[in-house]
């Protein structure tokens, strides 16, 4: 089961000795600057970094009527992990 918000506050709070609403507020602030700082590449050393990519403009197929498409190009954001963290969390799947 994935870890909810208040879970990982209290957990970073617990382990760095700050009040659970000064884990919150910090955790809060990282966030939003990852998304300001996404447009140029936000990266967290050792566990990957935020980039905003170009798709391009391509076809597709309506699922509903299976008619072709043109899905237009556009932005996204994507997170490319790090092999460091590839290397850790597969070690602990095994």
């Amino acid at each position: 089961m994935a870890m909810t918000k208040s879970q990982l506050v209290a957990h970073m709070a617990q382990k760095s000795g700050l009040t659970k609403k000064q884990a919150g507020e910090f955790i809060s602030e990282f966030v939003a600057l990852a998304y300001k700082e996404a447009k140029k590449s936000f990266v967290i050393p050792g566990l990957g970094k935020l980039v905003v990519v170009d798709r391009k403009a391509r076809m597709g197929r309506n699922p509903k009527t299976g008619e072709q498409i043109m899905i237009p190009a556009k932005k996204s954001v994507k997170f490319r992990i790090a092999k460091a963290a590839k290397d850790a969390i597969l070690i602990y799947k095994a």
